[in-house]
C-alpha cells in the first residue's frame, strides 16, 4: 500500500493501484506501473495505457542519453519524466490499439544549441555505425569544441548503444561500435550536439533506419 506523507522518502512513496510514487533528488514524482487490466474502464483509458507503454519501451533503453538531453527540462520533474511527457504529447501516431512512435518527432535531446549540418550515417562496416556531418562551428551559437552525441537504438532487442561525449564538431565524424548480435537487425539512428561543459544541448535529429552488419 502506498502512502502520501512527509516520511523518510519524502512526500510520495510506495504504490497505490498501478501508480507508483517515488522521490528523486528531493523531487516527488509519480509513474504508472504497467499491468494487465482485466476490466479496463473506458476505451480512452486503454488507449492512454497503450500509448504510455509504447513510449516507455522507446525511452527506457535511452535513459542515459535522455538524462543529458533533457537536463534543462528537469524542473520539478526528472529528465525521464520530461521526455515521457514530450514524446506522449508530440510523437505518438497510429490508430488504436496499434500506436507507434514517430522517431522523427520523438526527440531524445532538447535544447537551443545549433544542431548537426548535413548529418548522415554509414552501416557498411560490420560491428559499427559511422556518423558524419559538416562543420558548422562558425554558424549560430555552435562552437568548435561542441561534442557529438550519437545513438543507435535497436527496437527488436529494446537496447541502445550511445556516446554522449564524442568527437568535436569540427572533426565531422564519429564511429560507434555495436554488438555483433545486432547483425541483421533494423536500427534507428539519432544524433545531437552538446557544449564541452555539457550545459547546453541541441535538439536531437533522427537520421533514419538501417540494417546493422
Amino acid at each position: 500500500m502506498g502512502v502520501i506523507s512527509q516520511g523518510i522518502l519524502g512526500g510520495v512513496s510506495g504504490k497505490v493501484g498501478n501508480v507508483v510514487g517515488a522521490s528523486w533528488k528531493g523531487i516527488d514524482y509519480l509513474r504508472i506501473k504497467p499491468s494487465n487490466v482485466a476490466n479496463p474502464r473506458t476505451e480512452g483509458q486503454v488507449n492512454q495505457r497503450n500509448k504510455f507503454t509504447v513510449t516507455l519501451e522507446y525511452l527506457q533503453p535511452n535513459l542515459g542519453f535522455i538524462k543529458k538531453g533533457y537536463k534543462s527540462y528537469a524542473v520539478q520533474k526528472t529528465e525521464f519524466n520530461a521526455a515521457m511527457s514530450y514524446v506522449l504529447n508530440n510523437a505518438i501516431t497510429g490508430a488504436a490499439p496499434n500506436f507507434t512512435v514517430d522517431y522523427s518527432l520523438a526527440l531524445l535531446s532538447r535544447g537551443n544549441l545549433s544542431g548537426a549540418l548535413n548529418p548522415a550515417t554509414d552501416l557498411a562496416t560490420a560491428g559499427q555505425v559511422e556518423f558524419t556531418w559538416d562543420d558548422n562551428s562558425a554558424e549560430g551559437n555552435a562552437n568548435a569544441t561542441d561534442k557529438a552525441m550519437v545513438l543507435v537504438y535497436n527496437p527488436s532487442k529494446k537496447e541502445s548503444m550511445y556516446i554522449l561525449d564524442g568527437a568535436d564538431r569540427t572533426v565531422g565524424s564519429q564511429i560507434i561500435t555495436i554488438p555483433s548480435t545486432y547483425a541483421g537487425d533494423t536500427v534507428e539512428l539519432f544524433m545531437a550536439f552538446t557544449t564541452a561543459d555539457g550545459s547546453i544541448v541541441s535538439n536531437s535529429v533522427y537520421l533514419g533506419s538501417g540494417t546493422a552488419n
